[in-house]
């Protein structure tokens, strides 16, 4: 694939992770594409759910095995635009995701090098191909802003 394919469905993953923002959670997007069509989005939703599993990539990845009545995305590409988390990283290996393509680092739960790297763990019948870095300055800037209005926010009150 091209850059520019990867940075048109990251594109994609951002969206979602702007919703998530509107109403208040991380801005965390993810999005499964089969046959160039999205047919799974995400975006975090724990504290809106109460549910530490809302995943970003949890959801798509749910989305999507619905859409195509299988467990296994055999053909499918995971864009998330922060990298997966032991849980998600666990969840991708689990559906059997050939490619997943995130836009930048976690250096507190990086599961897809940053900390580890279970989504190539030579001891699982499933390995996925990473690629990383994909507009990684506006999936990274999402997450300073977000947190750095937060704690402004907080100081206020």
């Amino acid at each position: 694939m091209h850059e520019n394919t990867y940075q048109y469905w990251m594109r994609e993953a951002i969206l979602e992770a702007h919703k998530a923002e509107a109403i208040g959670e991380v801005p965390i997007g993810a999005v499964v594409v089969w046959q160039n069509q999205i047919i799974g989005r995400g975006y975090n939703l724990r504290e809106t759910t109460f549910d530490a599993t809302a995943h970003a990539e949890l959801i798509a990845i749910r989305q999507a095995s619905e859409k195509l009545g299988a467990w296994r995305l055999l053909d499918c590409t995971l864009y998330v635009t922060l990298e997966p988390c032991p849980m998600c990283a666990g969840a991708i290996v689990q559906a059997r995701v050939p490619t997943v393509v995130y836009g930048t680092t976690d250096p507190k739960a990086g599961c897809a090098g940053t900390l580890m790297n279970l989504l190539q763990e030579p001891r699982f019948n499933h390995r996925t191909e990473v690629i990383d870095g994909i507009a990684q300055e506006e999936c990274a800037a999402l997450l300073t802003n977000f947190f750095r209005k937060l704690r402004k926010n907080k100081s206020k009150d």
